[in-house]
């Protein structure tokens, strides 16, 4: 069966602990979600310090109702927590990312850190309190864990920047295309119930073998496999279908930018066609951006890994 997002039944929902109501509905059409109690409204002194560690972020906000993703990168230090309500973000926000002038004061904000190497990750959600030239400072509203599942390890690299013009799609063309058919890993970021206090921003990992996302003319068909039952971004689609994808080209530093409208598949026979699906969803695409070169990481092999730990 092929359930609307917008299903009118998420508004006699009574939200409970820290999901919201569509979170909820897509919990119940799922046959049952976690209580949620590893959802704090505050960052434990490990999340502070993994954040600290990182290289980079993948960061998403709203633009004209429609959520927007990318990557922050920096030196290790750049994203820090001066106390477990407080992430400050030092980075210069660039004119040619689309998601870019969404990132004001007031607006909220959802964070996901990743250590690809470890498959760790960890997970804020807040608004940012404020902006200036230095970065941005994001009040906490909910942090949280998620185990390693479907990550695949990477060693990354810190790499010049050779940055092209931003190319704006009207949907895939053949290059896009093929870099979604390869990839095994990609960030999706969704929107919901901005107004209240379980609501927000939201971005997530997926990952698979490559070509576990298929694809069929502007149509994107993502399988969703079992995780820790939260359904954070299946509950925001449930209440709003329009999402933000980012898929990384980590060998050549591209960043690939989608949005679209989504649709979720809960049940039939395409949903169990591949191996370890639970359901699938899918994504329109309306439009897109193309940046070359932007993403400063570039993925190691194993002998570029060996020779740098003999230069050290």
């Amino acid at each position: 069966m092929t359930a609307s997002p917008t299903s009118a039944t998420t508004g006699s929902i009574t939200a409970t602990g820290p999901f919201h109501a569509g979170e909820i509905e897509a919990q119940q059409r799922a046959g049952g979600g976690a209580a949620g109690g590893a959802i704090r409204s505050a960052m434990p002194e490990p999340h502070r310090r993994f954040f600290a560690a990182l290289p980079f972020v993948v960061v998403a906000t709203c633009d004209d109702g429609w959520p927007v993703a990318t990557l922050w990168t920096g030196a290790p230090g750049f994203v820090a927590a001066p106390d477990p309500r407080t992430l400050r973000i030092a980075v210069a926000l660039d004119p040619g990312d689309p998601a870019s002038r969404g990132f004001l004061a007031g607006a909220p904000l959802g964070l996901l850190g990743i250590e690809l190497a470890t498959r760790r990750r960890n997970r804020a959600n807040g608004a940012i309190a404020s902006v200036d030239h230095h970065g941005l400072t994001v009040a906490i509203h909910q942090s949280f864990g998620n185990c390693p599942q479907y990550i695949r390890p990477r060693e990354l690299a810190s790499a010049p920047l050779h940055p092209a013009a931003t190319e704006q799609l009207a949907g895939l063309d053949r290059a896009a295309a093929a870099a979604i058919a390869a990839a095994d890993t990609f960030f999706v970021a969704t929107a919901a119930r901005t107004a209240e206090p379980t609501g927000g921003v939201d971005v997530s990992h997926r990952g698979g073998p490559p070509g576990f996302v298929a694809v069929a003319g502007d149509t994107l068909t993502i399988p969703d496999f079992a995780g820790n039952r939260y359904f954070n971004t299946l509950g925001n689609l449930v209440t709003e279908p329009r999402a933000a994808l980012v898929f990384v080209d980590f060998a050549r530093g591209d960043l690939l930018h989608l949005q679209g409208a989504a649709e979720i598949l809960w049940s039939g026979p395409e949903a169990g066609a591949l191996d370890g699906a639970e359901r699938l969803w899918r994504v329109h695409v309306e439009r897109g951006w193309r940046r070359r070169g932007v993403f400063a990481l570039r993925e190691q092999s194993a002998g570029d890994a060996v020779a740098a730990g003999r230069r050290g």
